[in-house]
């Protein structure tokens, strides 16, 4: 809000989203930024899409070791995340550019980008432990496994309506005072700093949007492709947070449903008993 000269309060737009217009890169650095994120993410969509072959979707943890685990938890995040925090990582690596050149803005840029990362393999490290403590609990009791698609859909429902969600989805979608504020970091390790702080937003903005995976099963191409989809809108799209409530929604229905609906918990169905015998 503001006061013009005859005192009449005036509200002031809302910040376009990241690459919506007024966004954080001119227009020819945007569309070789957007080339840059397809020759990476469709390699890692293409990776991802293999290993979910190879493995289909069972429940837990499908007998993976940890190292194994995070190393395809972070493939898949490059392929669902990128495209919509591409523009802003793009704009931070081209100020990295304009500061340094060779193999220091070579460190410079690995370095943000493993900060980026290394908030999103902690993430997978709790994905890791709850897969391993759902399927331990649905291979002991079958029928558990309803109950924990409600809980899991609950929770991300509630996730998605709370203010926490939009705290970080405001992050997401105008980070310019971030990136300002950014500027003030101080080295050493300033760029892994920005990459950390910049991916704890990213996570708090998903992290609803990620628990449904293990009733949907962590590695269902159709629901990362879905969820993937959500989240570059939610980012990018000028009403996205009225697609995070709406989101939000449907997931407390499909809580109310998935004790009664096996085809909603692909990722939780191999262990449980038909409805009939129960």
């Amino acid at each position: 809000m503001r006061f013009t000269r005859n005192s009449v309060l005036v509200p002031t737009r809302t910040p376009a989203p990241t690459g919506t217009g007024g966004g954080l890169l001119p227009k020819r650095d945007l569309a070789a930024a957007w080339f840059l994120v397809v020759l990476i993410a469709v390699p890692a969509w293409a990776l991802t899409i293999g290993q979910a072959r190879d493995m289909g979707v069972e429940p837990g943890t499908m007998g993976i070791a940890l190292p194994l685990f995070l190393l395809l938890w972070v493939t898949m995040m490059a392929a669902m995340m990128l495209p919509s925090m591409a523009p802003v990582a793009i704009t931070w690596v081209r100020g990295i550019g304009r500061q340094s050149s060779g193999w220091t803005r070579a460190a410079r840029t690995a370095e943000f980008l493993g900060g980026y990362l290394m908030v999103w393999t902690a993430f997978g490290a709790l994905a890791y432990a709850a897969l391993a403590f759902t399927g331990d609990l649905v291979a002991d009791h079958p029928t558990a496994g309803r109950w924990i698609g409600f809980t899991a859909f609950l929770l991300a429902g509630l996730y998605q309506l709370g203010p926490l969600k939009y705290v970080c989805l405001r992050h997401c979608r105008d980070p310019m005072s971030h990136l300002m504020h950014y500027a003030g970091f101080r080295a050493p390790a300033r760029d892994l700093r920005v990459g950390v702080h910049h991916g704890a937003y990213c996570v708090g903005c998903c992290a609803g949007l990620m628990v449904v995976l293990i009733p949907l099963g962590v590695m269902n191409v159709a629901a990362m492709a879905g969820l993937a989809l959500v989240i570059f809108v939610e980012k990018l799209w000028s009403r996205g947070p009225l697609l995070a409530r709406i989101v939000g929604l449907a997931f407390l229905v499909l809580a109310v449903l998935a004790p009664f609906q096996e085809w909603l918990l692909p990722g939780l169905r191999d262990s449980m008993p038909p409805m009939d015998g129960m």
